[in-house]
């Protein structure tokens, strides 16, 4: 009914002709409790950058790994074979609820080929992408289940993890001491003294950091799955892009006898981000009757989808099973094992951060120093409307967040903020993904040149730095 002042009354509230809720409508509340931790603060920033760009500064955007976006194109005999597969009607069709048998097969018989676990055709599952395979491992776990991550972590393991619990993701350290290498005593902690906890989450390679776990570390952790009864789980959508010396290492390889789950995938590899096409390797599924039970609950609700995407999966036996694509991974692995050389040159004796080298993927850190940043630092905008848009948006952040603020507003270049990836320390990451090798020293040398100045302009802070 229609009330004074142009408002229209309603079951436990009113709604103003402009459309504004005053005050509660629903007879119940149907916000699930973790929906405030779905933060993804890599495209978050994103939102900060165009309003930047709206007002005039050229953008360079350093937020997200998107390798075609930044130049690279797959080889024209991907391209060509992904064209072909388009005049096949099969492509176009709907596939088997786990994805098609024949490239499950293919996939199966390359786990089997390496010494480790082996798996059948039905360890295989395909999703719509890992965001798709992400959001139901996590969400058809039982609430007080938990899985363990890394921090620095990856916003949609974090996120999706936290939104099914209802709670903040808990997590392990990445010493950036030791290279970001897990804290295994503080993961053994975790596990003894936590009984929520389910199972591990890691990432190797590791984005946000780079880094790559040497297989002692890796069943050092599988032992503390095993003697506590709990699961694994590896995101291995980069597991093809290691360029550290010590070679590429996979689930099955290191986990013997713990109940896991790998997560591949094209998006990176080919790379083919847009083809939304990714598995799920189980292993062990027989080792544990509930675990067993758990993985039917994911194939269950993708049943419920009909399929994945089937054109993506034709394409896989015929593109990695061709000889030439070894040669591609290798000579990117080249390309990006370059690119991390030109880092580590670029910060080495920048005395107010911590960047180590990546060993694979295709993402650097860069950590501030502890002290280093302050609340009064700041850069140089000339645009005077970009500069009161920048202080409006640094009141009241983390002080990496105000640093990546400033350093848009000033050179146009997006990063994420480490605290973005549920982390305490302070910094950014950035990619190794442009392809103009111009553009990406430009990219190097005016971060380097901009932290000095960022840090530099407190004085005091500096000052006190160069004494410790």
């Amino acid at each position: 009914m229609r009330g004074g002042g142009g408002k229209f009354f309603v079951a436990g509230g009113s709604y103003e002709q402009t459309g504004r809720l005053q005050g509660g409508f629903l007879r119940r509340n149907i916000l699930h409790a973790g929906a405030a931790n779905l933060k993804y603060e890599i495209r978050e920033i994103v939102g900060a950058g165009h309003e930047i760009q709206r007002l005039g500064q050229d953008m360079t955007w350093e937020n997200i790994g998107d390798p075609v976006a930044k130049g690279e194109a797959p080889p024209e005999w991907i391209r060509d074979i992904v064209a072909g597969l388009l005049d096949d009607p099969k492509s176009w069709a709907y596939c088997e609820t786990r994805g098609i048998l024949e490239v499950r097969e293919f996939l199966a018989n390359e786990v089997n080929r390496r010494d480790g676990v082996r798996v059948t055709p039905e360890d295989i599952v395909f999703f719509n992408g890992l965001g798709d395979a992400v959001a139901k491992v996590y969400g058809f776990l039982s609430r007080e289940a938990r899985v363990l991550g890394p921090s620095p972590a990856y916003s949609t393991h974090s996120s999706a993890e936290a939104a099914h619990s209802g709670y903040a993701h808990v997590t392990y350290e990445l010493d950036p001491h030791n290279g970001w290498l897990p804290d295994i005593e503080d993961i053994r902690n975790k596990v003894k003294y936590n009984d929520s906890i389910a199972g591990i989450l890691l990432l190797s390679p590791d984005n946000p950091t780079g880094a790559v776990y040497p297989r002692e570390a890796l069943e050092e952790i599988a032992a503390v799955a095993r003697d506590n009864d709990i699961f694994i789980i590896a995101d291995e959508i980069y597991a093809n892009i290691v360029y550290d010396g010590r070679g590429r290492l996979h689930l099955s390889e290191w986990i013997g006898d713990v109940p896991g789950i790998a997560m591949r995938g094209i998006s990176k590899e080919y790379p083919w981000p847009g083809a939304r096409c990714g598995w799920l390797e189980v292993l062990n599924k027989g080792r544990d009757r509930t675990f067993a039970r758990y993985v039917e609950s994911l194939v269950a609700a993708k049943r419920l989808e009909v399929s994945s995407t089937t054109l993506p999966q034709m394409s896989i036996p015929l593109v990695m099973g061709d000889p030439r694509y070894a040669e591609h991974l290798e000579r990117r692995e080249k390309m990006f094992a370059a690119r991390a050389e030109e880092v580590a040159e670029a910060f080495e004796g920048c005395e107010y951060v911590i960047v180590n080298k990546p060993r694979g993927a295709f993402y650097y850190t860069v950590m501030f120093k502890e002290g280093v940043l302050n609340e009064h630092q700041s850069l140089d905008i000339a645009n005077a409307e970009i500069a009161a848009t920048v202080e409006r948006m640094v009141a009241g952040v983390a002080p990496d967040k105000r640093f990546v603020y400033y350093l848009m507003g000033a050179t146009g270049i997006v990063t994420v903020p480490l605290t973005g990836f549920q982390c305490s320390h302070h910094g950014f990451r950035a990619t190794l993904l442009e392809a103009d090798d111009a553009k990406r020293a430009w990219i190097l040398q005016t971060l380097r040149t901009t932290i000095e100045q960022y840090v530099e302009s407190g004085s005091y802070v500096a000052e006190a730095v160069r004494a410790v």
